[in-house]
């Protein structure tokens, strides 16, 4: 038996998001098999694991991206400060507000940087230009991108480095004030430089937010989270304190994919 660290289990941060009994379904085929987990408020949680086992397909459940997909359902609740999203009378485009969502691949919206920071705030019927410019520049700040574009805010969004593209695409999550910031392995497509920057505005991000990112990288993954959860085959194996899962992990399978024996 493993001993238990008690400073990782005397005094557990607050959850501020919850996955009981989760299953996700495209079709007959189940990807992801009752995953249960629970995420302490600002911090980072780490969702590593081999190619296919799940890793996104839990993430976009996590804020109801599964609606949108033809033939995809999702059963069991997934609780934001203990109200289930998937509940009947919850709106999942304030779940998506509340939780936002940053992709693989900087997508940003053929516009300028200043429409693309504000895109969400005007879809919801702001118009005042102080406050959007105001919301703007904080976005930016907050994505450590303003002083790189604060000359510039009128010109494309395009014209940028796929680096500052992936952070404008952060800064338009910000701007909707989000509570949860979801990241589907938000450094992928950068260069080591570009995602050194990533890594370190998560690290700052989680002062404000938590932060859910799915990664590769072991590396990054024990660089930049607090908390790593390992899937399989659609299963999650096991989630603990960083440390412990590279260290100690309990399960057979998280030891051999994370000494390279498969994956």
């Amino acid at each position: 038996m493993i001993a238990t660290n008690p400073e990782l289990t005397s005094a557990p941060p607050s959850t501020k998001l919850e996955a009981r009994d989760v299953d996700v379904y495209y079709g007959n085929f189940q990807a992801i098999k009752n995953a249960n987990l629970s995420v302490p408020d600002h911090c980072v949680q780490a969702l590593i694991g081999p190619s296919g086992c799940g890793k996104s397909t839990f993430l976009r459940a996590l804020n109801r991206m599964h609606d949108l997909t033809p033939d995809a359902r999702v059963t069991g609740h997934v609780l934001l400060d203990g109200e289930d999203i998937y509940a009947s009378n919850i709106d999942p485009v304030t779940v998506r507000h509340r939780i936002g969502m940053v992709f693989q691949r900087p997508n940003p919206f053929p516009k300028t940087i200043f429409e693309n920071v504000v895109y969400g705030p005007k879809i919801h019927g702001e118009r005042n230009r102080k406050t959007l410019m105001e919301i703007c520049e904080k976005g930016l700040r907050g994505a450590a991108l303003w002083d790189e574009v604060k000359d510039r805010l009128d010109r494309s969004a395009l014209e940028l480095s796929g680096g500052q593209q992936q952070r404008l695409c952060i800064a338009r999550c910000l701007a909707v004030d989000p509570e949860v910031i979801l990241m589907d392995e938000p450094a992928s497509a950068l260069d080591p430089i570009a995602t050194s920057k990533i890594e370190d505005l998560i690290e700052e991000l989680k002062k404000e937010y938590t932060v859910i990112i799915v990664t590769h990288s072991m590396q990054q993954a024990a660089r930049i989270s607090d908390f790593t959860t390992f899937f399989l085959m659609g299963e999650l194996i096991e989630s603990e304190p960083t440390s412990a899962i590279f260290t100690k992990p309990r399960d057979k399978r998280t030891e051999d994919y994370i000494t390279g024996r498969y994956g």
